[in-house]
């Protein structure tokens, strides 16, 4: 668990405290890693929602399938980036979502419950954590109403210029690499993937922008 100390040491989730800190917290969160492979559920909709997890190696995607299995992605949690900490403040007992190891990947899991209750030792630095908790609880908040404003727009070309746009804003520059595949972006978009590679196509040939994979120039 140590050799992951430098990147557990560079997340919000834990800025503010130190290495022996750190450790401390990890005995008292009862702290596990866990391998998962490409493709395998990290967590299903409806298991309890008694941890927040931080992913050590790889990338997880956050979805939700409707009933008739449909899939909207909600959000890639990367090395070195927690996720799950909305489902411990909100308090319910089940997850509502489902997470998948999109590349060979390791969780590290903390028990959601004794982040957010006094610890029985007064450490200080657990005190720290729960403050950026809640300030991570916010950004994901932002992150959510962003996506909201890209799934808003009428038309799936409005949608996917909209987040380019965002993109490139972010990136600072006019060519940049989003996190997703095309499945990946139409999920997170909530279009059908073939109606929105035709309209890339169209952008394409209106030389409004350049693409290959998930590389970006807008033009």
């Amino acid at each position: 668990m140590e050799k992951y100390f430098p990147l557990l040491l560079k997340s919000p989730l834990f800025a503010g405290i130190d290495g022996v800190g750190l450790g401390n917290l990890m005995s008292c969160l009862s702290a596990r890693s866990q391998q998962y492979a490409k493709g395998e559920p990290v967590f299903l909709e409806g298991d309890p929602a008694g941890n927040v997890g931080f992913v050590l190696e790889g990338t997880v995607q956050i979805v939700q399938d409707d009933f008739y299995g449909k899939r909207n992605l909600l959000m890639l949690a990367q090395t070195g980036e927690p996720f799950g900490e909305v489902f411990a403040c909100a308090g319910v007992e089940q997850l509502p979502v489902s997470g998948y190891a999109l590349s060979d990947c390791r969780v590290l899991w903390l028990a959601c419950k004794r982040m957010l209750t006094v610890c029985t030792n007064a450490c200080g630095f657990h005190n720290t954590l729960v403050q950026n908790l809640l300030q991570l609880v916010s950004q994901k908040s932002l992150h959510l109403s962003r996506k909201i404003r890209f799934m808003s727009e009428k038309t799936t070309q409005d949608k996917l210029m909209a987040y380019l746009l965002d993109q490139a804003k972010e990136a600072g520059t006019a060519e940049f690499t989003i996190p997703l595949d095309r499945q990946g972006l139409a999920d997170f978009l909530g279009v059908e993937r073939s109606a929105m590679s035709a309209e890339l196509s169209k952008l394409r040939a209106k030389g409004v922008l350049e693409t290959e994979g998930s590389r970006f120039r807008l033009l």
